[in-house]
């Protein structure tokens, strides 16, 4: 039986994946990000994340996309307009939990970004993920990770 926290743990990897995929649809579309919401809402496997977790995320990263695309190009060598569409709704989640859920640690934060980019990206896309995110981790996590 699983304990409470790690049913949290699940519930917040799943609204990952799912956010991934609604981050994903919402640039190749141009949708309103209320519009993919109520389209991930409604689908069965919805029930398993965490829904609070994924509404605001998919929010304020559709909100805030140009700030997101600013730290994007601070922090890796590819324009954000020329990443590949998974590994970009890949790095605006992860950008967007380092610089505004304190919450989640960045090491959580970096693993579980990798983990989609090597399940839905790129061949080597996960290591483009990971040094992109480690590096924005110094600069927004620099006492989490015991820099000066």
């Amino acid at each position: 039986m699983a304990t409470p926290r790690q049913l949290a743990t699940r519930a917040r990897s799943a609204a990952r994946r799912q956010l991934m995929q609604a981050l994903y649809q919402w640039q190749l579309t141009g949708q309103p990000w209320q519009d993919v919401y109520q389209q991930f809402a409604a689908q069965p496997e919805f029930g398993q994340a965490d829904a609070a977790y994924f509404r605001e995320a998919l929010m304020q990263v559709a909100e805030g996309r140009d700030g997101l695309d600013a730290e994007l190009a601070r922090h890796g060598e590819i324009p954000p307009g020329q990443l590949d569409p998974v590994e970009h709704a890949i790095l605006l989640l992860g950008l967007w939990e380092l610089m505004r859920r304190r919450d989640v640690p960045y090491r959580v934060v970096i693993n579980e970004s990798v983990e989609l980019a090597k399940r839905f990206g790129a061949t080597d896309g996960h290591k483009f993920v990971n040094a992109v995110l480690d590096r924005a981790s110094m600069t927004h996590r620099a006492p989490e990770r015991g820099a000066a």
